[in-house]
């Protein structure tokens, strides 16, 4: 009788060996179909980034549509949603995303700009999050959620007082 429940639990021991094999080799399957997206990173309208022909919403956030503006400073204007020239700003040139999910032909992916060979570049969403231009989405980390509470706190972005407004002079001593 010993010897059998010995061997059951044996024989158990290999199934769950088994099925974590299993497990395993899924993830992997899942992570080597989807490789980084490398390349040179344009903004659309939507906050959305192309990439290599590729559309990419940025991982954990929402960026809300906000009001056109136009910036000047550069030929040709550029116009477009404010949300949309913060991360402009940032994401100019090489962008490095790593894929999380997909929501029809859109990839969703946690997106990093100025990457070097020493470093892994800055978190887009993170920076969109922390210039008040974007919320968290439920499901994202904590870290977000707070970014979100810090820009919120601060008034600024989607948060408060727009960028552009003209600040008072004090008046002058008399």
């Amino acid at each position: 009788m010993i010897e059998r429940v010995g061997d059951r639990t044996g024989a158990v021991r290999i199934m769950l060996l088994g099925r974590w094999v299993l497990v395993l080799l899924a993830l992997s399957a899942t992570a080597a179909a989807a490789p980084p997206i490398r390349g040179l990173a344009f903004v659309q309208e939507d906050a959305t980034l192309r990439i290599n022909r590729k559309v990419i919403r940025l991982y954990g956030i929402h960026i809300p549509s906000t009001d056109q503006s136009c910036r000047t400073d550069q030929r040709p204007v550029l116009c477009a949603p404010r949300a949309a020239l913060a991360l402009e700003r940032k994401a100019k040139g090489f962008v490095r995303c790593a894929p999380m999910d997909t929501d029809g032909r859109v990839v969703i992916g946690r997106c990093y700009a100025g990457a070097t060979p020493h470093s892994a570049g800055e978190d887009l969403s993170a920076y969109m999050l922390a210039e008040g231009w974007a919320v968290a989405l439920p499901e994202a980390p904590f870290e977000y959620q707070t970014l979100e509470r810090i820009a919120k706190h601060k008034g600024i972005g989607i948060w408060g007082v727009p960028i552009d407004r003209p600040r008072l002079r004090p008046s002058p001593a008399r």
